[in-house]
């Protein structure tokens, strides 16, 4: 054969190269092992790097909590699901309002700290139990003389403005627990704002409350369900340092009938309700 001819290639030559090829592959790849134990530990920490975030955020952003109760009844009924901002008063080191059993630890404020507002509704930490959490309207700042008369609040001797609203637009949305009641409903009017609270015209418990002054670094709250709400009225002031955040939003409520043959209800006309 010619030195210039072309060399016909065996096909059979070929498929042994790539045989022997992938052998050798298999060979390099069995000599290394796997390292499940690196990549599981490696998803672990990912999985705790997340979850330590989750709870940094809920520490000192936002804290998701949920109404048991009926004491705030106009503003948030049974069942709703609401946000609160934690760094409204100021940005807090991570845990450091922490409360679990006998350990209750007081916030330390990084930055930014801001005075609590008349008006405001807070998430704080009941100062009879600190691990049980509590939710109402701050009425009496620091230095305030608080008073009611007949069931009307007085602060530094001035009732608070108020507007008598009609009844049956909030008794449509009732709870089944209050809607036998004979209630009433007004509209504070203060500084900023105003806000709706109700009261029973049938029940005269705690109509009145003696003359008191608000300590400092103290706040006096009460529900807006004023007649079936146990509040400072009864226990006494709250500390600033047991304020955890600032209620802003409704971002699910569900109505949880204590019957259980009934359906739940979404009352989906109070997602995305502001918390006024």
């Amino acid at each position: 054969m010619n030195s210039n001819d072309q060399k016909i290639a065996d096909p059979r030559r070929d498929d042994l190269e790539l045989e022997s090829s992938i052998k050798n592959e298999e060979v390099e790849s069995s000599a290394k092992p796997i390292n499940y134990k690196k990549g599981f530990l490696k998803e672990l920490l990912g999985l705790l790097l997340i979850g330590l975030m989750v709870l940094v955020f809920r520490s000192s952003i936002v804290e998701p909590f949920k109404i048991p109760t009926g004491s705030m009844i106009p503003t948030l009924r049974i069942g709703d699901f609401i946000l609160v901002n934690k760094f409204a008063y100021g940005f807090k080191l991570p845990f450091s309002d922490l409360s679990i059993g006998g350990l209750n630890l007081d916030p330390v404020y990084l930055f930014g700290e801001k005075p609590v507002l008349r008006g405001d509704v807070i998430v704080f930490k009941y100062p009879k139990d600190p691990s049980i959490n509590y939710i109402k309207r701050v009425i009496g700042l620091p230095g305030d003389v608080i008073e009611i008369r007949e069931k009307k609040v007085y602060v530094n001797g001035e009732m608070l403005e108020l507007e008598k609203l009609p009844s049956r637009p909030y008794m449509k949305t009732m709870d089944s627990k209050f809607r036998d009641n004979n209630l009433g409903f007004f509209r504070a009017k203060i500084k900023g704002g105003s806000f709706v609270y109700q009261i029973d015209n049938d029940n005269f418990f705690k109509v009145d409350y003696q003359k008191r002054t608000v300590p400092k670094d103290k706040y006096f709250v009460m529900g807006d369900n004023r007649d079936f709400s146990y509040d400072s009225r009864y226990w006494g002031m709250v500390p600033k340092s047991n304020i955890k955040g600032k209620a802003f939003l409704v971002w699910l409520s569900l109505n949880i009938p204590e019957d259980s043959e009934e359906d739940i209800e979404f009352r989906s006309e109070r997602f995305g309700h502001i918390i006024n």
